[in-house]
């Protein structure tokens, strides 16, 4: 991935990426071609190295069954969003400005492993499930279909296990304009109503301020 230092994902950022609920794509290399799907996943840190990205297909589709060679890849996306330059100070001064695009992005590569288990997708199940109904006032769990039901539903699927070797991140979240205009990125995207955005695109800003201005010096009593 093409990534200015300036874009580069910050460790927490990554891990946000990571963590979040959500859905990605799966994309995989095959001898049929390019195949990918998108689908919800888990982050299980404590998988491997680097930890793993777990979720499942349906077993009626074919990418699960077609071997993939060598890396397989999960793209992860964040918040994104179009960015006006008439949010930016810089209009006003000298007009030199353009439109472009702001977002969050996480390629993950790694070795791709498929789960038939019973035992494993039940688990795998349950923790999705878990992940997202954590939201909600009244969470709906496994537990609440037939035990019959949920057992023919779970033979329908497949599941599949990216063991991660490698991470490309970006974020690109106007790090490269003055504080201005980031501060007009800022109140744009919130007045749009794209708050989870806007408030990604704060928290840039002060990483970037506080890597500008480096850890506090240490002061030493006098003697």
């Amino acid at each position: 991935m093409y990534t200015p230092e300036h874009f580069a994902a910050r460790p927490d950022a990554v891990q946000d990426l990571l963590t979040r609920p959500a859905a990605a794509n799966l994309i995989t290399a095959t001898p049929q071609g390019i195949l990918a799907t998108l689908l919800p996943f888990v982050y299980d840190p404590s998988v491997g190295e680097h930890g793993a990205l777990q979720g499942h297909l349906a077993r009626n589709n074919p990418q699960w069954s077609e071997p993939a060679m060598g890396e397989s890849l999960v793209i992860i996306e964040g918040g994104d969003a179009y960015i006006s330059p008439s949010w930016y100070a810089s209009k006003a001064e000298h007009g030199r400005v353009v439109p472009t695009w702001n977002y969050s992005t996480a390629h993950v590569y790694g070795k791709l492993t498929v789960h038939h288990d019973p035992d494993w997708l039940s688990w795998h199940v349950r923790r999705l499930t878990d992940l997202h109904e954590a939201r909600s006032e009244r969470p709906w769990t496994v537990d609440d279909a037939p035990e019959r039901y949920i057992s023919g539903q779970l033979r329908a699927i497949v599941g599949v296990e990216l063991l991660i070797t490698r991470i490309e991140a970006k974020n690109k979240l106007s790090q490269n304009r003055p504080d201005a205009d980031v501060d007009g990125v800022v109140a744009g995207l919130a007045a749009r109503g794209e708050a989870e955005l806007s408030a990604d695109v704060a928290r840039a800003k002060l990483a970037k301020s506080a890597a500008v201005s480096g850890p506090c010096p240490v002061r030493r009593r006098p003697e």
